[in-house]
């Protein structure tokens, strides 16, 4: 069933999730926090296990709001002058003696709490014994499954999970401090680009990003000759901006099931695609005025090949 055909009745917050070895490269150009792909992925296959509950069947999970409490890389530098890399691990060697064809990943730790849309036909037909079996239930398989590739080793002992009901989602704030939000920045990049283009009119949004990344060091001299040295930041007054990804474009023609090799799953078509970037910013949850527009959900647009994670706004 289309999430066009149910409607949001509440949401399931999961309260301080501790999460030990995620992912922390999100793209082929970024590190650090996951991808948000990583945390819908781990609630699509929740939702899917609702699917094939006895009772639960008519309930579904969709929309993800991120608050990070917590996010801790795995990295190392020697001294100041060195850059950060990233603390890889032995992993066995096979029978024959030799190393494991594995390619190692950037590891962070989390400390985050979720908050997570709840989808029924009708608010009517979900009852409380319901509600208590979906808390229940979404406790063990967060437990039992990954999330952004990490392994859940903790949720906090005072109410782990909860259910806000969708009349009451202004209590969802306090719950998510102290943490900052996962927000999408797009407008952000568009008006550094449109800033950039003023003196460089060939600009692109990729030198914009760039110059997110970059802190510039400009030399000032006074009516004495004297030097001063002042740094400026594309960023500085708009927030905590981070550069994401925010999906994927396709870069080749539509394979049916079974043509393309080495796919996950090879029963569906698949696609050669390539990472799309764009701006995230890290936001305190009272400073966001609609707490809705803070949930991401998968969008799809086949015409463009385009395969993104949006917000409502």
């Amino acid at each position: 069933m289309n999430r066009k055909d149910k409607e949001v009745i509440g949401y399931l917050v999961f309260n301080r999730v501790k999460i030990n070895n995620a992912n922390s490269i999100s793209s082929p150009l970024t590190y650090g926090f996951p991808a948000v792909t990583g945390f819908l992925g781990a609630v699509h296959a929740m939702s899917r296990k609702l699917s094939q509950h006895d009772t639960l069947n008519h309930i579904s999970l969709d929309g993800v709001l991120i608050a990070c409490h917590d996010c801790q890389p795995q990295t190392y530098r020697a001294n100041s002058y060195n850059d950060y890399t990233f603390n890889q691990t032995r992993n066995p060697i096979k029978k024959d003696g030799k190393t494991a064809s594995i390619i190692e990943e950037g590891k962070c730790n989390l400390d985050i709490t979720l908050a997570i849309e709840v989808l029924a036909e009708d608010a009517l037909d979900v009852e409380d014994n319901h509600i208590s079996q979906l808390i229940e239930q979404s406790q063990q398989w967060i437990m039992q499954q990954r999330i952004a590739g990490g392994s859940v080793t903790h949720i906090s002992r005072y109410q782990p999970v909860r259910f806000v009901t969708e009349e009451d989602s202004d209590k969802l704030k306090p719950m998510l401090l102290p943490a900052f939000v996962l927000m999408n920045a797009q407008q952000d990049l568009i008006y550094i680009t449109n800033n950039l283009r003023a003196t460089n009119p060939k600009a692109t949004e990729l030198d914009a990003l760039l110059d997110v990344c970059s802190l510039h060091h400009v030399p000032e001299t006074d009516n004495k000759n004297k030097t001063t040295w002042h740094t400026r930041s594309a960023k500085t007054g708009r927030g905590w901006l981070v550069p994401m990804p925010i999906g994927y474009q396709g870069i080749s023609d539509l394979f049916e099931p079974g043509v393309m090799q080495n796919t996950r799953n090879p029963e569906y078509p698949s696609q050669y695609v390539e990472a799309i970037y764009s701006l995230g910013k890290w936001v305190f949850p009272h400073r966001i005025n609609e707490l809705h527009n803070a949930f991401w959900h998968y969008q799809y647009d086949f015409n463009n090949e385009l395969y993104l994670v949006t917000q409502t706004n």
